[in-house]
């Protein structure tokens, strides 16, 4: 976000230039990113915390230069309109300012516009203001050009108000012409089923009994905390205003948003909690611009329906534990010194002389725990003023008990031309139930987008984001690989098993492989890409061959894989991965430009395994002898059940049994396809007879024979 540092310099007498300005507030965790403009129109590119709303505006921050400098903080009142004309100011102002609750309730008989609040618990005050008699009418010069440098359009005097209010103090605020609502009350409810709402943007938005709205006697006027009502909205007839600050609930604010796809500055806000105590003083703000710029008459007092006081609890403070986190270079009158500094509160507890009892300020809502006090005693001291130590540790390095296998199933992927990638943690709930179907999903309380709104079951969603990432940056070779966890149940329970995927494109795999590099274009798409595979489960089985135990395969993949170019792999009939080329319509559907491969692994079954024990042989010194059958199979007869089948002979001179080539159509029927088998013969200890061979391969025949397979001339 943008702001100025010549509007922070009206709260505190700075002596330094702006470029030490954002040097030193960058140290304290206000991070300022770069620098823009210069002399009154210089701009901060500033970086806020998410936990951190209340450095969101410009009293905060200059709330944090005083506190670095040891500067008094100017009255928030200064600089705004004259005593005369700002005499509607309420004394409760400076008390909330000061973090004291300064609070009254109105009823709603006899306060200038009555205030109905009928969910107390999402709205726990509701601060209002009425002028009668303004004129509206763009803003002074001031007002407009400061807003402009924060890329903010002005609008009118009485909008300007409550967004320069909003942008000076952090408070959203809003105003409504009073004419326009009817009844002549403000109701805070739930909206009712069928209910519309067009908000400011125009946009007529259908709302369901989860929202929660501000209405008048009849209809919704404002979605609460998001945006205001197109209907009530100020015009350059209004005359007579209302004027709203309220308290939201964070919660129901971030559904509302997320529901109805509207993210504004009052909702970034809200969603991270406001200051309770601001209602009131931002209201007279508003006020007290508007009559300062446009006239009018202030009607009664201020109505401040407060249903439950946010008071946040005091947090002890242990001088053992400040040390022990910090070191002993601080004592406790200059814990004191910086605490007050930053507007916290501390009294001695009166059980030990070192222990305090420290009340958080009304603005410092992430403030809850005691290493949260500390963290804000090493910022604002400064973490280089500490010196540097070694922890004391008495114990020894400990390898995790997975470590050697993660390393050795990392570099043989590496060796493989794979590079090693990271993605999200969260999917979307489309992607789980794509990727993962029938599994019990971690939903995200409060997900950055739908986007990521789970925690991930499967790694080949990111997978295809990343591979999708490359293809649309013209890299039409990519080959990665990731290893990390994915989230699930198990029962009631969840757990985080170990997982790897490996994922390449098509133009990569051919690159890479031997298999590939040997295609011949001209047999036709349908055999560069079953070669394609071929490749890829290459690689596959590399990896796998680290790891003990016989690996059979079968088709059973899920609907994700194309049917007939992907495989799974099992030992003892545990599924330890599957792979293949993505089905074409899922391709299609994440926009991929290029066939891609994919492998799954689940590290947990293949580490049960554990390695495999390498063994060496020497060369044979007597001569292998191949032999060639070529068969007509129908297409439900697998090489996996041809491998066993030939194995169930027990030959003990048989060293290998392969597939050389696969043909389908021509003159093979439909349905089923031509494979050429080779096997190779070989004894250690002596030359095999031409009988012999024969004779096995005889067996060979007579096995494949029996799995309905037809013997070609």
């Amino acid at each position: 976000m943008k702001l100025s540092p010549q509007w922070i310099r009206d709260f505190v007498d700075l002596t330094v230039d702006d470029r030490r300005l954002a040097e030193d507030l960058t140290n304290v965790g206000i991070s300022v990113e770069g620098i823009s403009g210069a002399g009154a129109d210089t701009v901060f590119e500033m970086e806020i915390g998410t936990n951190r709303p209340d450095a969101m505006n410009h009293y905060g921050v200059a709330r944090e230069a005083a506190a670095v400098y040891e500067l008094p903080l100017k009255p928030l009142t200064a600089g705004l309109p004259s005593a005369a004309k700002a005499a509607a100011l309420s004394s409760e102002a400076d008390a909330a300012l000061k973090g004291r609750s300064s609070t009254r309730s109105s009823a709603a008989s006899d306060a200038p516009f009555p205030i109905v609040v009928e969910e107390p618990s999402l709205c726990p005050r509701f601060s209002a203001r009425v002028i009668r008699g303004t004129r509206i009418k763009p803003s002074p010069d001031k007002i407009a050009r400061r807003l402009q440098l924060l890329d903010q359009r002005p609008i009118s005097n009485a909008v300007d108000a409550t967004n320069y209010v909003l942008w000076e103090m952090g408070k959203p605020t809003h105003v409504f012409d009073m004419d326009l609502l009817e009844g002549g009350k403000i109701v805070v409810r739930k909206a009712r089923a069928g209910e519309r709402l067009k908000t400011l943007d125009g946009v007529e938005r259908r709302l369901t009994t989860e929202d929660l709205v501000v209405c008048d006697a009849k209809k919704p006027v404002g979605l609460a905390g998001v945006m205001g009502g197109y209907d009530t909205m100020i015009t350059e007839k209004t005359r007579n205003i209302v004027i709203e600050s309220a308290w939201w609930d964070p919660g129901i604010v971030r559904k509302m948003s997320r529901r109805h796809g509207l993210h504004t500055d009052a909702s970034h806000r809200f969603e991270r909690g406001a200051d309770f105590e601001s209602t009131v003083p931002s209201c007279d703000l508003v006020a007290a611009m508007i009559l300062e710029s446009g006239g009018g008459e202030l009607i009664g007092g201020v109505v401040d329906v407060v249903s439950k006081v946010i008071d946040t609890a005091p947090v002890v403070l242990r001088m053992s534990e400040v040390r022990r986190i910090l070191g002993g270079s601080l004592d406790s009158g200059l814990i004191f010194q910086l605490l007050k500094r930053l507007g916290f509160t501390l009294v001695p507890d009166g059980q030990e002389d070192a222990q305090f009892r420290v009340h958080i300020p009304s603005w410092r809502l992430d403030v809850e725990r005691e290493i949260d006090v500390i963290e804000e005693i090493a910022r604002l001291h400064g973490y280089d003023k500490f010196e540097n130590t070694l922890p004391t540790y008495s114990g020894a390095v400990a390898e995790l008990p997975h470590a050697a296998l993660d390393a050795t199933f990392r570099e043989r992927a590496l060796a493989l031309g794979y590079n090693e990638a990271l993605s999200l943690t969260f999917i979307s709930h489309a992607d789980a139930e794509k990727f993962s179907a029938g599994t019990k999903v971690l939903e995200l309380e409060n997900p950055l987008s739908e986007e990521a709104s789970v925690m991930r079951t499967s790694l080949a969603p990111g997978m295809l984001d990343m591979l999708a990432r490359n293809l649309n940056r013209d890299v039409a070779e990519a080959r990665l690989f990731e290893m990390g966890s994915v989230y699930e149940f198990s029962g009631e329970t969840p757990i985080e098993p170990r997982r790897a995927c490996l994922g390449a494109t098509a133009a990569a795999v051919r690159c890479a492989s031997p298999v590939g590099q040997a295609l011949d274009v001209s047999k036709g798409e349908h055999a560069v890409a079953a070669e394609t595979f071929r490749g890829f489960k290459g690689d596959v089985e590399n990896l796998l061959a680290a790891f003990a135990g016989e690996v059979s395969y079968d088709r059973e993949t899920a609907e994700y894989f194309h049917p007939g170019r992907s495989a799974r792999a099992l030992v003892k009939g545990a599924l330890v991965a599957q792979f293949g080329q993505i089905h074409p319509e899922v391709a299609e559907a994440r926009k991929l430009r290029q066939d891609v491969f994919l492998a799954e692994f689940d590290l947990e079954q293949l580490y049960k395994l554990g390695l495999r024990t390498v063994k060496f042989l020497p060369l044979g010194k007597y001569p292998a002898v191949e032999r060639d059958f070529s068969f007509i199979f129908a297409d439900e007869i697998s090489f996996e059940q041809m491998r066993n089948s030939v194995a169930g002979l027990s030959l003990a001179e048989s060293r290998e049994f392969r597939p050389v080539e696969i043909f389908r159509g021509g003159s093979i029927a439909a349905g089923k396809y031509s494979i050429l088998l080779r096997v190779r013969f070989q004894s250690a200890e002596r030359t095999l007879r031409e009988d012999e061979v024969a004779q096995w391969s005889g067996k060979i025949v007579a096995v494949l024979t029996g799995l309905g397979g037809v013997q070609r001339a």
